[in-house]
C-alpha cells in the first residue's frame, strides 16, 4: 500500500515541478501569442493528435467558456476536408511534444498557405511545428512522470496549464465578469448559482396588508405554500415578514391581533438583480429558509432554500 503512494506521490511532484520549470521558462512570446489571439477576427483553432488532441479539446473548451470563441479540429480529419473549417481571419494554436508529429503536417501548410497565424506549442525548438510557428512556445525540459519517458504526462500537464494560461489571461484582459460566465454556463451547479434572483423566485407572493386580521395571514401561509407571508404598508413596501417562529410566539390570543402586531419588522431582503448565490449565501447564513425579493422596497418575489436543491445549487 505505502508503495502506491509513493508512486502517486513521485507523479505529483514531478509533474509539479515540471509546472515550476514552466513558469520560471514564460517570455515574451507568451505576450506574442495573446496579441496575436487579440487580433484575431474569428476562432482559436486547436489542434493535436493524441494526448496531445485530448489536452486541445479541453483547452479549446476553456477558451470558448471564458470569452474567446474557439473550436478543437481533429488534425487527421483536416486532412479530409476538416481543413475548410479553418479560415482566414482565424488563428491556429497546435500542440504537439516532439513537435513532428506527420498528421500534423497538412494543417500546418495550410495556415502558412493562407496566411493564418499560427502559435505552436512543443519541447523541441528546432522542430517542425515550432521552426514554421508564427510564435513558438517551447516547453521546458522536463521528465515524465512514468520514470521511462515514453508515457506521456509531465508534457501534457505542462501543456494544459499553459492553454489555461492563454486563457485566463484573455479572460482577465477582456474583463470577463460573473454575467459573462453565467451566459457560456447555464446549466448545472454552476449554472445554477450564477443565475440571477430574478430567474429563480416565485412571483405569486405571500403577502398581507398590516392591519389584516391574523386570520387572513393564516390563509395566505396556508395557501401559497412557503410558510410565511409578507407585511405591506399603505404604500406596497415590505414592512414585515411572519414565519412560524412570529406564530409560536404570538399563540396566546393569536386570531385577536393584526399582522403588524405579530409580524418581524424589517426582515432580510434581495434585490431581484442580484445573484442567485447571494441570495443562498444570506439564506444560509441567516439560517432561514425563505428570502422575499424587492425592487425599490416593494416585494416582486419570494425565494425558497427548496428552489436551490431543486435546480442542484446546493
Amino acid at each position: 500500500m505505502n508503495a502506491y503512494i509513493d508512486t502517486a506521490r513521485r507523479v505529483i511532484t514531478t509533474e509539479a515541478e515540471g509546472l515550476a520549470r514552466l513558469a520560471d521558462s514564460l517570455d515574451d512570446g507568451f505576450a506574442r501569442a495573446i496579441e496575436l489571439i487579440l487580433a484575431a477576427k474569428g476562432r482559436v483553432i486547436v489542434s493535436g493528435m493524441g494526448k496531445s488532441g485530448h489536452i486541445g479539446r479541453k483547452i479549446a473548451a476553456t477558451f470558448a467558456s471564458t470569452g474567446t470563441p474557439a473550436q478543437f479540429v481533429h488534425p487527421a480529419e483536416a486532412s479530409h476536408g476538416d481543413l475548410g473549417m479553418v479560415t482566414q481571419g482565424d488563428v491556429a494554436l497546435v500542440l504537439s511534444n516532439s513537435g513532428e508529429t506527420p498528421e500534423l503536417a497538412d494543417l500546418i501548410a495550410h495556415t502558412r498557405r493562407f496566411q493564418i497565424p499560427l502559435i505552436g506549442v512543443a519541447s523541441k525548438a528546432q522542430s517542425t511545428l515550432l521552426r514554421q510557428a508564427d510564435v513558438a512556445l517551447v516547453l521546458p525540459a522536463a521528465p515524465e512522470a512514468c520514470g521511462t519517458g515514453i508515457v506521456p504526462s509531465t508534457s501534457t500537464t505542462m501543456t494544459l496549464a499553459l492553454g489555461d494560461a492563454l486563457a485566463i489571461a484573455l479572460m482577465e484582459h477582456r474583463k470577463f465578469t460573473p454575467e459573462h460566465f453565467r451566459t457560456f454556463h447555464p446549466g448545472g451547479k454552476l449554472g445554477a448559482r450564477l443565475s440571477r434572483v430574478g430567474d429563480l423566485m416565485h412571483r405569486d407572493i405571500p403577502l398581507v396588508a398590516e392591519n389584516a386580521p391574523m386570520s387572513d395571514a393564516l390563509l395566505v401561509i396556508s395557501q401559497k405554500g412557503f410558510g410565511v407571508t409578507g407585511v405591506t404598508d399603505g404604500s406596497g413596501a415590505l414592512v414585515g415578514i411572519i414565519t412560524d417562529g412570529d406564530l409560536r410566539r404570538h399563540m396566546q390570543g393569536l386570531l385577536d391581533q393584526t399582522a403588524a402586531q405579530v409580524m418581524t419588522r424589517n426582515p432580510r431582503t434581495i434585490q431581484s438583480d442580484a445573484l442567485a448565490e447571494s441570495a443562498l449565501a444570506e439564506m444560509q447564513d441567516r439560517k432561514i429558509t425563505s428570502l422575499f425579493a424587492v425592487q425599490d422596497g416593494r416585494p416582486v418575489g419570494i425565494l425558497h432554500i427548496h428552489d436551490f436543491l431543486r435546480i442542484g445549487a446546493v
